[in-house]
């Protein structure tokens, strides 16, 4: 039964993504009577295949996706002329909905480096484990064992992560550990947990913080709705003006709706909406407003500034006649008999190859001294101003894909694995920002800023030559697939190509002349992409420093107005930001409690 259409509510959410999620829930758990609503632009996922079976998360970067957007940047000289794009998402839980899954936590110190009281670590990480129930391994100190999320190994083991370990530990000379996500460790070679229940489904945040309390009426959700701006009188935010999201509603009607709130407006629309809802509702910039004729409310040059990511390279390989891959599931045809008998097996008990993601095993990478030199002299002033002294700090994170993920439409059908490499804090930095076309319509100035700062690209290339290294000595590897590795000259010995096996564990590494450094900095600047890991552009930091928000998540210069989402983060963290997203989403959720007066901080919120 629909619930009815209320035009004030007490606190309202724009954007239904991941923390919104966590937030409105916890809320809507401790004090039903609240009315929440949540206005998110693209669509509802409830047990949508396309959302919960795992295996099913590379259609949501298909050029035709709607679940997702695609933010075009504008043409960098560091990547070799060529416009990034960076992916968001568009639909009920946001990234949560559509992620690759990929359970990771980083060290405790990211939180303590962003010098925000209150969100120091030993405030955050009660809050670490009160999100998740760790299925992986019993009695871990900094793992939680009753809250929403559920998290473990996935619904089968694949061989050639075994390999990739056991490769790892003797030619990388690298130690093992069960958990590296520890808050602490790095470095070591282990299995790669997932945001993946024991059911087999996707463990995101909408199915277990929102949509478990459909029986709440006082919580709504309204898809299709973008948010437009904030709604003041003076400077106190009393509700947001929305109309249909031209995306996923393109016929319908696109005149304005305006929607009341008579405690609180939090906007959570990630790094790329959060900054553009601030600016139309003329927070931000005096000289950007002008230009797109916005009224200037509040003088906040921090808004859209400081945009960052993790820099990704996915390079794939020849696998083994026989070798269990992913590759029949990520292109999904209902006809293979692969895909049947997965779908089958995972519909009686969530186990199969359909409860996976294609990501086994990973290593959170530092170099050693022999690494470091051969990295040579342009990561040095980075190394010794960042790493050296914080020895939790991984430099990237290397791992194996069972398949070859994006090249898997293109290429032929075959098995494959891939080499998937991020660096984790790098120096670059850009900005999102809405501007006018010259018809006056909105649109977007968006500077990635990937690879702006020369010490970025150093260990992209470490990384490519490493995990070539590694793969090439696994018994399943047959080769590299030319299309997707650098364009070595005529005669090199580093030309890619199919081969008939693996070399022997203690044969001599590649040997890599200028032409073929050359060759693979060309590569990465036309490859690397977006980790999907856009945060900063909201950034909680002192008003003097270019901050928008404070640490109880206040935009400066306005009352009843917050920031909830990965906009927030003043500093980049060494995860997949889901865990972060997740994070900020029970501190939210406290600090409005404790506003509201509802809840007890001294004792645990229900659980939901």
């Amino acid at each position: 039964m629909p619930h009815p259409i209320i035009s004030e509510f007490d606190i309202i959410f724009a954007g239904g993504g991941s923390t919104a999620c966590v937030v409105a829930g916890r809320l809507a758990a401790l004090d039903p009577s609240l009315t929440i609503l949540i206005l998110e632009g693209g669509q509802h996922t409830l047990n949508q295949a396309a959302h919960v079976q795992p295996c099913k998360f590379p259609r949501h970067l298909a050029p035709t996706s709607t679940t997702m957007t695609f933010n075009v940047g504008n043409p960098s000289p560091r990547l070799n002329g060529r416009a990034p794009i960076v992916q968001c998402a568009h639909c009920v839980g946001g990234g949560s909905s559509v992620n690759a899954m990929c359970y990771t936590r980083g060290p405790a110190s990211d939180f303590d480096d962003w010098g925000a009281e209150g969100w120091e670590s030993k405030n955050l990480i009660p809050l670490m484990k009160k999100l998740e129930t760790y299925e992986v391994q019993p009695d871990r100190p900094t793992h939680g064992y009753g809250g929403p999320i559920k998290v473990s190994p996935g619904g089968c083991k694949l061989g050639i992560s075994e390999e990739f370990i056991h490769v790892g530990t003797t030619y990388h000379k690298r130690q093992y550990a069960e958990d590296t996500d520890d808050l602490q460790t790095c470095n070591t070679y282990s299995p790669w947990a997932k945001y993946i229940g024991a059911t087999g489904r996707r463990s995101d945040a909408a199915h277990h913080y929102v949509y478990n309390q459909a029986h709440n009426a006082n919580l709504q959700i309204w898809v299709g709705k973008r948010v437009k701006r904030v709604i003041f009188q003076d400077k106190r935010a009393v509700g947001v003006e929305f109309t249909s999201d031209p995306v996923s509603c393109p016929d319908a009607d696109q005149s304005s709706s305006i929607v009341k709130a008579s405690k609180l407006v939090v906007i959570s629309a990630g790094a790329f909406g959060s900054p553009a809802i601030l600016e139309r509702s003329g927070i931000g910039a005096e000289a950007l407003l002008k230009r797109c004729n916005i009224k200037q409310l509040v003088d906040l040059p921090g808004v859209g500034e400081n945009y960052q990511d993790h820099n990704l390279i996915f390079t794939p390989y020849f696998a083994a006649k026989g070798t269990v891959t992913m590759d029949s599931l990520y292109l999904g045809e209902e006809s293979d008999v692969v895909v049947q008998k997965n779908m089958a097996q995972w519909k009686i008990d969530g186990k199969s190859l359909v409860a996976q993601n294609g990501s086994d095993a990973k290593i959170k990478w530092r170099p050693d001294d022999d690494e470091l030199k051969a990295m040579g002299s342009a990561f040095q002033p980075r190394w010794k101003e960042f790493f050296q002294n914080r020895p939790d700090k991984p430099v990237a994170l290397f791992a194996l894909c069972a398949g070859a993920g994006g090249y898997s439409r293109i290429l032929p059908r075959r098995s494959y694995m891939a080499a998937n490499y991020f660096t984790l804090y790098p120096v670059s930095a850009g900005s999102v920002h809405i501007k006018l076309d010259e018809n006056g319509q909105e649109g977007l100035d968006f500077n990635a800023g990937f690879l702006d700062d020369p010490s970025d690209i150093v260990p992209l290339i470490f990384g490519y030559k490493k995990l070539r290294e590694i793969i090439r000595r696994m018994s399943s590897y047959r080769g590299e697939v030319p299309m997707g590795h650098p364009h070595f000259p005529q005669g090199s010995a580093a030309v890619c190509g199919e081969t008939t096996g693996p070399v022997d564990l203690n044969a001599p590494d590649i040997t890599y002349t200028a032409e073929d450094d050359d060759a693979i900095d060309r590569y990465l600047r036309d490859h690397v992409q977006t980790t999907w890991h856009s945060l900063g552009t909201c950034a909680m930091k002192p008003r003097a420093d270019k901050g928008v928000i404070d640490t109880r998540l206040n935009v400066y210069g306005v009352t009843n107005l917050k920031v909830a989402d990965m906009s927030i983060a003043p500093m980049n963290v060494g995860t997949n930001t889901y865990w972060t997203a997740l994070l900020i989403g029970e501190k939210a959720a406290m600090i409005i409690a404790d506003e509201l007066g509802i809840g007890s901080q001294s004792s645990p919120q229900p659980r939901l």
